[in-house]
């Protein structure tokens, strides 16, 4: 990485349908710290790049259609531009791919990459390892999983983390039950509207930070050294330090161990 690209990296890469379960009141406003694509005009279009199979293609067009609902961004859906087993990032687009990922813990990621306060790349995984199983091997699921993943690519955290309460009617809301949160609800479009207000002097869509296509980021092996972690380990923070103020940082929910029933991994164990 050379002295030109000298700027902060922060990849946030949420399991965000684990089956972790931890409180959390529903949030007023669920912006990702400010983050955002960069761009002079509104709507803007961002382009979701398919590397999936047959079954989920149709749950993206879904995923898809709901977000261009928001009055401020379109999203259109094109090629791939990467393997569905690597799934690195691209050039001004989003990449969602499906794969048998492993027994790992985890059933989807967004990893989203940022340059200050703009999103410059990002991409989807989801884990058919688990999407395969007759549990989650449902429309619902999958609606709820893509959903929500896409949606933080744009700069969307969560509305609420809580497992056991009542469904908020958004894909942003954890849930055991997905039958009422496949789809956005009106504050997420709200919320995109706060977010894409203001307008840039420049655009990011079309750039692309190389450290994000360089590492497959499957697990701990490509993310760095544990620096935080909490709930005994059930969530936990890397980071992969490349030099000269560029760094990842991934942040990841692990599925509940007792939940998983033998089928896969988790975090850290912390005494």
């Amino acid at each position: 990485m050379t002295d030109k690209l000298r700027r902060s990296i922060l990849a946030l890469s949420l399991l965000c349908l684990s089956l972790a379960m931890f409180p959390s009141a529903a949030s007023a406003s669920h912006s990702w710290n400010g983050y955002h694509w960069a761009r002079q005009s509104n709507p803007f279009t961002l382009k979701l790049g398919n590397n999936l199979n047959s079954t989920w293609s149709p749950i993206l067009s879904t995923t898809s259609s709901d977000w261009t609902s928001s009055t401020v961004l379109n999203t259109t859906i094109v090629a791939g531009g990467t393997t569905a087993r690597q799934c690195r990032s691209t050039l001004g687009q989003v990449e969602v791919c499906n794969n048998t990922y492993g027994n790992n813990g985890w059933l989807g990621i967004a990893g989203v990459s940022v340059s200050g306060s703009h999103i410059t790349a990002a991409y989807v995984k989801l884990n058919d390892s688990y999407f395969n199983t007759p549990q989650y091997n449902t429309t619902a699921w999958r609606n709820l999983v893509s959903c929500q993943e896409v949606g933080h690519t744009f700069g969307l955290d969560h509305q609420d983390t809580d497992f056991n309460n009542a469904n908020l009617g958004t894909c942003m809301d954890y849930s055991n039950d997905p039958s009422t949160n496949q789809h956005p609800n009106s504050h997420d479009y709200a919320e995109l509207v706060t977010i894409y207000t203001h307008l840039d002097s420049t655009t990011t869509v079309k750039a692309l930070p190389p450290a994000m296509s360089q590492i497959d980021f499957d697990g701990p092996g490509q993310w760095g050294k544990l620096v935080g972690f909490t709930d005994k380990g059930l969530t936990s923070v890397y980071e992969l330090d490349f030099g000269g103020g560029n760094k990842i940082f991934t942040f990841v929910i692990w599925a509940n161990p007792d939940v998983l029933d033998g089928r896969g991994s988790h975090g850290p164990q912390v005494q």
